[in-house]
């Protein structure tokens, strides 16, 4: 399998889906697009086998795949378009209340720089409840980035490990993004991510805003946050129009496009399988 289809737990949440239980999931025949991105659902730099499948989140990615050469490309939907049918909302949801905010991030390979202070200011101007800061993992393990966020009256929390080369992912990761998104009204970020996406489709209002940050040798390949703003200027802003939200958000996870299980097990290649073909 190729590692970066661990990434979040994606495998995880696709095998629950498929019935093959929370147990280590067999190998996904083909690339899963892990994260919501300009380009051909592939991140930049990761190695990749020829002619290997492409399992896309949304036609718009498929077109763009297509017009730059890749072939045997199949839209599935986002992973957490089936976590959303795994975990309907509950029958009385629990209140929502405040903003989960997620500051732009980087990796072990990319560093961001940016003024977080200048942030901290915009999003107490801006957010009129309580703010639930929620730091990538690689910030949240800066102690210096932590504790300005807390010292400003934020909770600060970490969905958890994305994992890296098949080591350490945290097979709930989505769970527990879904879990905070569920409890807040909005959801907001200085760029537009997979999260904002994420808190649309769990029922947040949505907002872009503040300083964009710079990610370190960022890949300009695609037209980068330029074109983003371009595209998609509709979801930026401090408030923003939810019923156009929504639906740009169920076109990008692509949420129509999700596959029945004995459906998606075929495309994963698991058509064969049952649950106890699983190893732990």
């Amino acid at each position: 399998m190729h590692h970066a289809n661990h990434f979040y737990g994606h495998a995880h949440v696709l095998a629950r889906y498929c019935g093959l239980g929370d147990r280590h999931p067999p190998r996904i025949n083909g690339y899963v697009q892990h994260g919501w991105n300009i380009g051909d659902g592939l991140a930049p730099g990761h190695p990749y086998v020829e002619r290997t499948p492409s399992l896309l989140w949304s036609e718009q990615t498929r077109r763009r795949a297509w017009a730059v050469g890749r072939r045997n490309v199949v839209v599935t939907g986002a992973p957490f378009a089936y976590l959303l049918a795994l975990r309907p909302p509950e029958p009385e949801p629990v209140e929502r209340e405040g903003t989960i905010w997620y500051p732009f991030h980087g990796w072990e390979g990319q560093h961001v720089k940016g003024d977080h202070r200048e942030l901290i200011a915009r999003i107490r101007d801006t957010e009129p409840g309580p703010v639930t800061v929620c730091l990538y993992w690689h910030e949240y393990g800066m102690r210096r980035v932590r504790r300005l966020y807390e010292r400003a009256g934020f909770r600060v929390i970490c969905h958890g490990y994305r994992g890296h080369w098949w080591r350490d992912t945290d097979p709930l990761f989505l769970d527990k993004q879904l879990t905070e998104l569920r409890r807040h009204q909005r959801v907001a970020s200085n760029r537009l991510t997979s999260a904002i996406f994420y808190g649309i489709a769990a029922g947040c209002e949505p907002a872009v805003y503040g300083d964009p940050m710079v990610l370190a040798d960022e890949d300009p390949t695609f037209g980068g946050t330029a074109r983003i703003r371009r595209q998609w200027p509709e979801l930026h802003g401090e408030s923003v129009d939810l019923p156009t939200a929504v639906e740009i958000a169920r076109a990008e996870l692509g949420t129509d496009h999700r596959c029945a299980p004995a459906e998606l097990r075929e495309l994963l290649g698991w058509a064969h399988l049952q649950e106890n073909d699983v190893d732990d």
